[in-house]
């Protein structure tokens, strides 16, 4: 039996899927994985964009804010991959999509239920005037990244929040700061309630988010791997599918739908 039938026959029988995904199923968008030639580490030191650097140079800010404008040059647009989640939510079978990408192409294809562990690109934060312990302290100041980028170029290196001073941060999770309780709450909670799980383009290894397919396996959910490389989980995986998300997942998606016509 093919991939894409086991996919459909597994997918066919969920009533409570939730996806969890990296950085693979948005390079069919164009955009690199941040380790791979051409990502964002090849042209930055990551070491360099801690959220204590952050806060501690104004080098390190005006750098953060180069780095977003090549991010968002790119523009990237939903792939298949995403469409074909969105369309699996539309059919009443998706709970939810965990992602550790900071992109927002979840959203823009249509899904409605995103908890993004690692924040996301499309927002920044008012994170105060020296917050400490790793975490925002800020105003509540909110805003677009059009925002930030307006203002750096119209010249200002280093956007201030317009409402008490302070930094202005993309909404992002930076190395050495916590993830949002609140939100690993709500990814738990997801895994805890699926019936089958969908790891799409993450290579399982960065913790504590790579723990939550395990999680929801655990709680009894069936799960699916989709991704290029071998992962930590293979072995105790229900399927494991060598493969681009959305050429995986959009014909077993496609599959479904129309026999549900």
């Amino acid at each position: 039996m093919s991939d894409v039938r086991s996919l459909t026959g597994i997918l066919r029988d969920s009533r409570n899927i939730v996806a969890f995904t990296g950085a693979g199923v948005s390079t069919e968008s164009g955009i690199p994985d941040f380790r791979s030639p051409g990502g964002i580490w090849t042209r930055y030191d990551p070491r360099e964009f801690t959220f204590d650097r952050f806060v501690e140079s104004a080098e390190v800010r005006e750098k953060s804010w180069q780095m977003r404008r090549e991010f968002f040059d790119l523009l990237p647009e939903p792939n298949p991959g995403h469409r074909a989640l969105a369309a699996l939510e539309g059919a009443g079978r998706m709970m939810g999509v965990i992602t550790q990408n900071i992109d927002g192409l979840h959203q823009q294809a249509g899904s409605s239920n995103v908890v993004e562990i690692h924040g996301t690109a499309r927002d920044v934060q008012c994170i105060g005037t020296a917050p400490g312990h790793d975490e925002p302290d800020g105003c509540g100041f909110t805003e677009s990244h059009q925002w930030a980028l307006d203002r750096v170029d119209a010249g200002e290196s280093d956007p201030r929040c317009p409402h008490c001073g302070g930094l202005i941060k993309s909404a992002t999770i930076s190395f050495g700061q916590a993830l949002a309780p609140d939100v690993m709450d709500a990814a738990a909670d997801l895994a805890a309630r699926c019936d089958t799980m969908l790891s799409i383009g993450s290579s399982l290894q960065v913790y504590p988010a790579a723990g939550i397919p395990l999680r929801a396996k655990e709680a009894g959910a069936v799960l699916v791997i989709i991704n290029d490389e071998e992962t930590p989980l293979d072995d105790v995986a229900d399927l494991v599918i060598r493969g681009k998300a959305g050429e995986t997942l959009e014909p077993a998606v496609a599959t479904l739908r129309s026999a549900e016509s």
